[in-house]
């Protein structure tokens, strides 16, 4: 509810012009599966996985934790200029990868079975998810002009700055109580494609792609350096294939971003990440 309520109050507290950037979607929609297919690959290479749990290392790859950690963290690093750009990009990572990861899964399984009923699910994951349901709500609310009653936009505001930190409890709780096995081989390898060549991938094409604003760049590029969502360990065991190994990359990627993430945000804050 937090999550919808912020996701719906930077959508809709935006100027729709702002929204249609599509240089700016394709480009880090595009970060996003040049690090899905890297971390993919790197699954298949060094831990020898089949393409079925590959296909779920390459969602810890390329997945961060836009959701929870995204839209807090973004606002308070770059303030209300960030607000935008993290909800689109947001919508269209969401987008694209419960798009894919359902299909290859579904392609993987050695079940025949008719195009619709491997279609049907992915589209309705993606229509019936709240928040993409709430951004697209508050994109529409934009470009009608619509402006909700004092009350209800008091009990937004209320429940959007509640978001950060009850995001943030959330994801410390959950880490602790997630099991710390043996390390395979390929984490090591997915957590470096997510935490280090993602932001990097990102970065390399808001200079070739660009120019973009600063605050939208940046943006990018922060969202890029979250460590891999909960999702994956959800989806890992929705599918039950490489469990465990979702659950490790989630705890060691959370605790390996607390110098990665930090070193961008300073990075950001101190002006030395800087675009033309």
């Amino acid at each position: 509810m937090f999550r919808c309520a912020l996701l719906f109050g930077i959508m809709s507290k935006t100027p729709f012009a702002e929204l249609n950037n599509p240089p700016f979607l394709i480009a880090t929609t595009l970060g996003t599966a040049s690090a899905f297919v890297l971390a993919l690959v790197a699954g298949r290479l060094v831990g020898r996985l089949s393409f079925r749990e590959a296909t779920l290392a390459g969602l810890a790859g390329s997945f961060g934790n836009i959701g929870y950690m995204g839209p807090g963290l973004a606002l308070a690093v770059l303030g209300a200029r960030a607000a935008a750009p993290t909800a689109l990009i947001f919508c269209c990572d969401a987008i694209f990868l419960f798009t894919i990861v359902p299909l290859l899964i579904a392609l993987t399984d050695g079940k025949p079975r008719h195009w619709l009923h491997t279609i049907a699910p992915v589209v309705q994951q993606i229509v019936f998810n709240p928040l993409i349901m709430s951004a697209c709500a508050g994109a529409l609310a934009a470009a009608l002009h619509f402006h909700p009653p004092v009350a209800i936009d008091n009990m937004l505001l209320f429940l959007q700055n509640a978001a950060a930190p009850t995001a943030l409890f959330v994801l410390g709780v959950t880490v602790a109580l997630r099991p710390f096995g043996r390390v395979p081989w390929e984490v090591p390898a997915v957590i470096a494609v997510k935490l280090l060549i993602h932001p990097l991938i990102v970065f390399g094409l808001m200079l070739l792609m660009g120019p973009f604003p600063q605050p939208w760049a940046a943006t990018a590029i922060l969202m890029a350096s979250l460590p891999p969502a909960l999702n994956v360990f959800v989806i890992a065991r929705q599918h039950d294939t490489w469990i465990e190994p979702a659950s490790v990359a989630v705890l060691i990627g959370t605790f390996a971003s607390v110098i990665t993430l930090t070193s961008v945000m300073w990075f950001i804050q101190a002006g030395r990440l800087v675009f033309p």
